[in-house]
């Protein structure tokens, strides 16, 4: 019998679309997340809606209809010692959190392998890359030192490329998927470690699902790959689409970011897949904008990180300033992401300002 494995996930929003993907192919996730939505996930499960193609309706899982089980809890419970897997799959702001920046801290002293599913990779992750100065880009990190304890041969990085919310209406144990794209994760150093994600991908890839009587296959799967560059397509979509939502009096959807001005698009698409190159990338493990250009049609909302702001965040992920500081390392420079990391740097500061006058 086929190896199953036991894997912790930190976040249960794309925790649980990993997750309900692993337990369908017969492996078990414990999420962690708020008291809240452990409560629910554990009661009724956690509900996963994915569009199919061919399908009217989205097909809805539950993961208490599975082969393999999902559970949720509280940081402090969570001995990872006990998985075979870790996955980061909450946003980087949030590992500042005391009880989160613990977790991740035993999770290194583990030792257990650690896949990141963050838009912002892992400063650990990052020093796999022999181009990139670690001690450089400290500072595009809501709190650096949380990945210390995390060793770079320990972690990889899986690219978040599926689109996907929590329905506002809706209980907080329901997922709904916009776009149903894969998981792109680069391999581990370790062939052992990598074995366990390439088991995964393979059981996710055999899973058919019945729907009215008929097997169908399901989208979303996890493709691993041998190049650490590989997840790190995701920076141009980022640049030329979620992070040029936030406009200076408020925040548009990603496809009006991205097809107002579809050169200038390409044009910041194009400069940070040369970044990419200049630091190591194969251009051809990359993706041409006209395809992603074609997949932001489907997405009227606007980003999580433009949502966010928007909302008062004092933190988000910076992927826009972290592409900034890594392109001025190689002397590279771009007026379209110096204006992003602007305009969301101006948003940060009105809202910190205003979280201090309220406390």
């Amino acid at each position: 019998m086929a190896d199953k494995y036991n894997v912790l996930f930190l976040g249960a929003s794309y925790g649980s679309l990993l997750g309900a993907k692993a337990a369908l192919a017969g492996h078990s996730a414990h999420l962690i997340c708020l008291p809240q939505e452990a409560e629910l996930i554990n009661a009724e499960g956690a509900i996963v809606r994915l569009p199919v193609r061919g399908l009217d309706e989205p097909v809805e899982l539950n993961t208490k209809e599975m082969p393999g089980t999902v559970t949720a809890g509280a940081p402090s419970d969570a001995d990872p010692s006990d998985y075979d897997l870790v996955v980061l799959a909450m946003q980087e702001p949030q590992y500042r959190v005391d009880a989160v920046k613990e977790l991740l801290g035993r999770v290194g002293a583990s030792g257990r392998p650690c896949m990141s599913i963050m838009n912002m990779p892992p400063l650990s992750y990052l020093k796999r890359i022999p181009a990139v100065d670690g001690d450089a880009i400290r500072g595009c990190y809501a709190d650096a030192s949380v990945w210390d304890n995390v060793a770079p041969e320990s972690i990889t990085l899986c690219s978040p490329d599926p689109q996907a919310f929590r329905p506002p209406e809706e209980k907080v144990n329901v997922l709904q998927v916009g776009l149903p794209t894969n998981f792109k994760a680069a391999r581990f150093e370790s062939g052992a470690d990598t074995a366990i994600l390439r088991t995964i991908e393979a059981d996710i890839l055999a899973i058919r699902h019945d729907v009215g009587g008929s097997e169908v296959e399901l989208p979303v799967k996890l493709r691993v790959h041998d190049s650490v560059f590989v997840p790190l397509a995701k920076w141009s979509m980022l640049l030329a689409g979620n992070y040029r939502c936030v406009r200076e009096d408020g925040m548009i959807p990603i496809r009006e970011a991205v097809h107002s001005d579809l050169d200038v698009s390409n044009g910041v698409y194009d400069w940070v897949q040369d970044l990419c190159v200049e630091l190591g990338a194969d251009r051809d493990n990359l993706v041409p904008f006209e395809k992603y250009a074609n997949a932001a049609l489907s997405l009227g909302k606007p980003s999580s990180a433009a949502r966010a702001l928007a909302a008062g965040a004092p933190y988000i992920e910076r992927v826009d300033k972290l592409v900034q500081a890594l392109a001025a390392s190689r002397n590279m420079q771009s007026d379209s992401v110096d204006t992003t990391v602007r305009l969301v740097d101006g948003w940060l500061e009105r809202n910190r300002s205003a979280a201090e006058r309220v406390a």
